[in-house]
């Protein structure tokens, strides 16, 4: 069992309240995944954006400069937005990373749900499904090694002895992110690969079926079944109340932008702590969220959870405190629950 830690290096406030520029939110990234590390987090995940509300835009960059100061933690993305990207150039971004960090990188390939990159990057929106599906083919060809002889309709034949650096006999290692629709956890078990699904809201055993899914389709087309992730947003802190209280004004500022855009209204503090009790909001205090993690691991048979512990603009102060407590409290309770699971099984 794997336990990581996403962020998408949301832009958060200073001690003042005002909004911190984005090269300092960055450099706060590198702080709070240098912490994870020091507390035994096993993945640290950043995800890919291109807004003025998430700082990261190019994740390997900062991973690189958090390899550089880490031993042990992997290092992942959350996810690439594989559609507006290069499938070449990420292997050959990868590769490298796995090369400076003794083999540690990873990358979560996903349509994302934005969609800034595609006018930033000169993509048509009503390629979305094409576009992902090709480039995620050519990824696949090129990450087994060797040599690549490929076809699509988006770009130009591909047909090279090696792509250079290699990542080795076994690749770099790549999961898919899903949101939420059956036709892409379908996608996964074809491509054999593992799969995270993205799980923001609701009560999490309503994304079952779609484990029972990605089995089913993996029995039927003779492939082992890989290990899934869960990602979902939350924050720890000393008590209940502390970890909701500065939680909420964080998520709230988050939710209700995106929600001007996307026609949502604004959220209710009642309606956050009905998510919190209820729904896929890991927020409370370190029992609290270790029971809530270790439910979740049971219910969907899990390989991995990570928590998206950046909410909106809370502070850094207040993610540093959830990182360390995640890392030294809740993850051994999480251990130790599942391992009491197996003895009395």
């Amino acid at each position: 069992m794997e336990f990581g830690l996403d962020t998408f290096g949301d832009v958060t406030r200073d001690a003042t309240g005002a909004l911190k520029p984005q090269d300092q939110v960055l450099r706060d990234v590198v702080a709070e995944a240098v912490l994870a590390d020091q507390v035994g987090v096993d993945v640290i995940a950043l995800g890919e954006h291109h807004r003025d509300d998430f700082a990261i835009s190019a994740p390997e960059i900062l991973l690189a400069n958090i390899a550089a100061q880490t031993d042990r933690i992997r290092l992942g993305t959350a996810v690439t937005v594989l559609s507006t990207d290069d499938p070449i150039r990420l292997y050959q971004r990868f590769s490298t990373l796995n090369a400076i960090s003794g083999g540690r990188g990873e990358v979560i390939l996903g349509r994302g749900s934005f969609v800034e990159s595609y006018p930033l990057f000169g993509y048509e929106l009503d390629q979305y499904e094409t576009l992902f599906e090709e480039k995620l083919d050519l990824f696949t060809a090129v990450n087994r090694g060797g040599s690549v002889n490929w076809q699509g309709s988006h770009r130009k034949p591909v047909a090279v002895e090696a792509v250079y650096p290699p990542a080795g006999d076994h690749g770099v290692k790549a999961w898919i992110g899903v949101g939420g629709s059956p036709e892409s956890v379908v996608r996964a078990v074809r491509h054999d690969l593992p799969m995270v699904l993205a799980i923001i809201g609701g009560d999490p055993r309503r994304f079952k079926p779609f484990v029972n899914l990605y089995h089913d389709a993996a029995t039927q087309l003779g492939r082992t079944a890989k290990p899934l992730g869960v990602h979902s947003p939350g924050l720890i802190a000393a008590t209940d109340e502390e970890a909701r209280e500065a939680a909420f004004t964080g998520y709230k500022a988050l939710h209700d932008r995106i929600g001007r855009e996307r026609g949502w209204p604004p959220i209710t503090r009642e309606a956050f702590l009905s998510e919190v009790r209820n729904g896929s909001q890991y927020v409370g205090s370190p029992e609290t969220v270790a029971r809530k993690i270790a439910s979740t691991v049971r219910d969907l048979g899990l390989g991995r959870f990570s928590l998206k512990y950046s909410a909106g603009t809370t502070g850094h102060d207040h993610l540093l405190r959830s990182v360390e407590l995640y890392g030294t409290q809740v993850i051994p309770m999480v251990r130790d629950m599942l391992a009491s699971d197996r003895s009395a099984a």
